[in-house]
Formats: C-alpha cells, sequence, structure tokens
C-alpha cells in the first residue's frame, strides 16, 4: 500500500484524453511534408479516448504517419519512465520525445502494441536520437525536461491503423 502511494506520489500526468480534454496542442504531421501520400486524422471518441487512426501510403517516397502533442517543459530529473495507457490494433509504432522543440531531432523507442488496453513502461534512459531515418553518434535521452511527445507509424510498408489513447504519465 505505501509503495503504491509513493509510485502515484511521483506520476506527473502529461495528458488524460477525456470528453473535456483540450485537444488544441495536439496536431498531426503525415509524408505530405515531403510530397508522400499517408493520410491520418487524431480526435477524441464518444468515451473520451484519443483516436489516432489513417492510412500510411508509399506513395511518392512517403510513409509515415504521426500525431505530436507540444506543451510546455515538464521536469523529468526525478522521473525515469514515461507511460502510455493504449489500445492498439498489434502494429509496431514509434514513440518520440524532444527535450527542446526546436531541436531537430527526436528521441525514440518503439513499441509493439495489443488489441488489448495495456500499460506501456517506456524507460527515458531508452530513447536514442535519431533524426529522417537514421539513429544518431550520440548519447541516449539525459535532459532535464520534456517539451513535445510524438507517436509515429512508419514500419516500411502500407497499412491502415487505429490507437486508443488514454493517458500518458511520467514516473
Amino acid at each position: 500500500m505505501i509503495f503504491t502511494m509513493a509510485l502515484s506520489f511521483n506520476t506527473t500526468l502529461l495528458f488524460d484524453f477525456n470528453a473535456e480534454a483540450d485537444m488544441r496542442y495536439w496536431y498531426v504531421v503525415n509524408d505530405t511534408v515531403m510530397g508522400g501520400r499517408s493520410s491520418c486524422s487524431f480526435r477524441l471518441n464518444e468515451e473520451g479516448h484519443g483516436v489516432f487512426r489513417g492510412t500510411v501510403s508509399l506513395e511518392n517516397n512517403g510513409g509515415f504517419s504521426s500525431v505530436r502533442h507540444r506543451f510546455r517543459p515538464v521536469n523529468v530529473e526525478n522521473k525515469s519512465q514515461l507511460t502510455l495507457r493504449l489500445k492498439g490494433d498489434g502494429k509496431r509504432y514509434q514513440v518520440r520525445i524532444k527535450d527542446s522543440r526546436r531541436r531537430y531531432y527526436s528521441y525514440i523507442t518503439y513499441i509493439a502494441t495489443s488489441t488489448d488496453w495495456a500499460t506501456y513502461e517506456l524507460n527515458l534512459a531508452d530513447f536514442y536520437p535519431y533524426f529522417r531515418g537514421y539513429e544518431l553518434d550520440r548519447p541516449n535521452f539525459n535532459h532535464d525536461s520534456i517539451e513535445e511527445l510524438s507517436i509515429l507509424i512508419g514500419n516500411k510498408k502500407a497499412e491502415s491503423f487505429e490507437l486508443l489513447i488514454d493517458k500518458i504519465e511520467l514516473q
């Protein structure tokens, strides 16, 4: 019991999807920014979950869809994990974070989703620097704050996808 209370005390909520959630700072970015043909949408469903849904196309050298959330810097000095409560489609997604939205590269890791609701616990120290399909020769994430979080699908194949998001937290 005490252990559970300590974990709850050290949790920082990044976003709680619910019927009244403010979606203004979420936006989609598809491969159309470089001529691709993928498309997606991001909205709240009737139950108040975020729904990231679309189709990845490989036409015109495309191949990804993403949803991004920018926010004021959140201190992560005493945090070691990013947790996401998701219901997926069995596909692999890339989770991306940035310590500064002005940084040209992201820190990434991958999750293979379940078709049931599940909580994914991702160690911040395991996120590695990545830019336009290439891992960079730099240290893994070791910053004091986060300003941006993204979820991207780009599995090098044409496919439809749907990911439901309930909650995103830092622990």
